[in-house]
């Protein structure tokens, strides 16, 4: 514990973002550059070092939050990097990407204001590389066996590292053109700056990692081809079934799914040309409430939309936990994400969301495009349409980000591997990530379905530990969860 009073003396301090108008100018990261180091330290000393720190069980990682948060608070970076790092392998995505459940379970949160667990992962994250803590890790010696994992999502990423850095000769598949999967064109500079991953892909090849993108897996290369030539397999293909909303005018044009559109900007930003799928002057209309909608949002707002309405069918969340959601569980609150911040200053503090918010269909403008939106209050339990609540809203791009149903059916890995599928549609396995074929693993949203980034890392080291245990008969890789875990609920 870095000072016995601080949970006491020391009011919760979060890091700070440029002004809105600044920022919806670019695509640059949200937050002020080093906002963090002036703050951290005392902060970090928040951390009480429970004698039971439930954070460890919130988080999948079993990060080590009170040792850092010490080594934090006497400002030792470096010690406080090798702590942070022994568990995640990219804490300077999930600094930025995660939504913390382990700050809902920390024990100050039961009556008080949570430590900023994620904001001090952040600045050791980000201390690591500017200070040259975060090196590449060759392995001392190759073990002559090798393996191929297939996507390169944070999962893939995970496990190639791992089983790189245990000596053998790793290769990632990527169908895109660039690695990182969701990672790369799923999520918005704004949340995560590519450079950043691009840093981390340099350290994984100077450690050995091969990448070769631009071949789809299944089509492109068979599974079962791929499979004989490596001693060993892993599926890290994520859930990328979009959820459909089979509703009346879904055939009109200026209806897609976020996936669609995500992309485009991000490679916009990349350099890759206009996107196709622009916000730009449009009103836009959102549907979903989740990450990805607020993604969307944020996208819209800096294509400079006429007009952004998100719509969310849960109604709206209180602003405390509620009782069916007691600590130490990740509450579902109202939270406003960066993006809802945006939307909410340039509407004059109007927030774009409807809550309890169905949609009955979409309406043409004649010409087979879309023009309005037609939405009902929904009920609570059922969500079905509340009679005599219809209204309807202008719309001329709508964007869906319902969230995501499995693996892809039509990519021939089920088939020319011979894998089984679980009740919800994902690749079936056994408690240590094995699938019915010898030599094939699965790890991440392929198996488990849709999750956070924390998890997918968190799969992706323990499969790495079952593959090195199948190649060599025992690991000293950590396996910090089984493919049966789950996050903690009430």
């Amino acid at each position: 514990m870095g000072d016995p009073k601080a949970f006491l003396n020391n009011p919760r301090r979060l890091r700070e973002r440029r002004a809105v108008p600044d920022r919806i100018r670019d695509w640059a990261e949200v937050y002020r550059e080093r906002a963090l180091l002036p703050i951290i330290s005392g902060q970090a000393a928040r951390c009480m070092d429970c004698g039971v720190p439930f954070c460890h069980d919130a988080c999948p990682l079993g990060n080590l939050i009170p040792e850092w948060n010490t080594l934090v608070s006497a400002e030792d970076w470096r010690s406080a990097s090798a702590r942070l790092h022994a568990t995640n392998n990219f804490p300077e995505f999930t600094g930025r990407l995660c939504p913390a459940p382990c700050e809902s379970a920390c024990v100050l949160a039961i009556d008080s204001e949570a430590v900023t667990i994620k904001n001090i992962e952040l600045a050791i994250a980000d201390r690591a590389w500017e200070s040259g803590f975060e090196q590449p890790q060759p392995p001392e010696r190759l073990s002559g066996r090798t393996v191929a994992v297939v996507g390169s999502g944070p999962a893939g990423l995970a496990a190639a590292q791992q089983l790189t850095r245990a000596g053998h000769t790793t290769t990632v598949y990527e169908r895109a053109d660039r690695i990182g999967g969701l990672l790369r064109y799923g999520i918005p500079d704004f949340r995560l700056e590519k450079h950043r991953l691009d840093r981390r892909i340099d350290q994984m090849r100077t450690e050995g990692t091969r990448f070769r993108t631009g071949i789809a897996v299944g089509s492109e290369l068979r599974a079962d081809e791929l499979r004989s030539r490596y001693d060993a397999l892993v599926l890290a293909v994520g859930a990328t079934v979009c959820r459909e909303l089979p509703v009346p005018g879904r055939e009109l044009a200026g209806i897609h799914q976020a996936m669609e559109y995500l992309p485009q900007a991000n490679r916009a930003v990349a350099g890759d040309g206009s996107p196709a799928i622009s916000a730009e002057g449009r009103r836009v209309v959102i549907v979903g409430g989740g990450d990805t909608a607020a993604d969307c949002l944020g996208t819209a707002l800096r294509q400079q939309a006429a007009e952004v309405s998100q719509l969310d069918i849960n109604p709206c969340p209180p602003e405390r936990r509620a009782e069916g959601q007691p600590w130490p569980v990740h509450p579902k609150v109202y939270r406003v994400t960066t993006s809802h911040e945006e939307a909410r200053e340039l509407a004059g503090a109007r927030d774009p969301r409807r809550f309890a918010a169905t949609t009955v269909r979409f309406e043409g403008d004649g010409q087979g495009r879309v023009r309005a939106v037609r939405l009902a209050e929904a009920e609570l339990g059922t969500r079905r349409p509340r009679p005599g609540t219809e209204q309807a809203i202008e719309a001329e791009l709508v964007l869906l980000a319902l969230g995501f149903a499995g693996p892809e059916p039509g990519s021939g890995l089920v088939e020319q591997l011979g894998l089984g599928l679980d009740g919800a549609g994902n690749f079936a396995r056994d408690g240590g990530y094995a699938t019915g074929v010898d030599g094939v693993f699965v790890a991440g949203d392929a198996g488990r379905g849709q999750s956070l980034i924390v998890w997918a890392i968190a799969e992706g080291r323990s499969a790495a530990a079952a593959v090195d245990r199948y190649l060599t008969g025992s690991t000293e890789l950590l396996a910090p969860v089984s493919p049966a875990d789950r996050p903690l609920t009430a």
